[in-house]
Parts: structure tokens; sequence; C-alpha cells
């Protein structure tokens, strides 16, 4: 179980990889509402995930990176 409340470094790297989401999202003219309907969620989910105030599992990124078509290394840099 995580240590509450999280490290800084953790909320830090969240908030990039949602950097990381947006930068690929914008690069392929998606909306975050298209982008949401490809990987099967919804857009106030993606909203928190590139804001980095959600923590969200292994499944969910790779559904994003693959609606992306982006290498799921890329968006966890």
């Amino acid at each position: 179980m995580p240590p509450d409340p999280l490290p800084p470094w953790v909320l830090d790297r969240r908030r990039a990889v949602g950097d990381n989401i947006r930068a690929a999202r914008g690069a392929r003219k998606l909306s975050q509402e298209q982008l949401a309907e490809l990987a099967g969620s919804d857009r106030k989910t993606i909203n928190r995930i590139e804001q980095g105030t959600h923590s969200t599992d292994l499944d969910r990124l790779l559904l994003i990176a693959h609606a992306l078509d982006t290498p799921l290394s890329d968006l966890v840099r």
C-alpha cells in the first residue's frame, strides 16, 4: 500500500505523464472527448489524468497509448 500522503516526486511524475499524454493528443489533433472515446473512457477521466490529479492503472494507460498510436514508454518517460 502506498504511503499517505504520497511523496512529492510521485505527484510530479504523475503530472509529467499527464503532460506527455496531452502533448501526444495535441500532436494528433484529438480533443479530450475524442481520445476518451478511442480509449474507452470519458472526457473527465482523461482531463484528470492529463492534469495529474487522478491516479490511473496500467490497463487504462495501455488503452490511452494504443488510442494515441504511441508506445507506452513515450507516455511514462
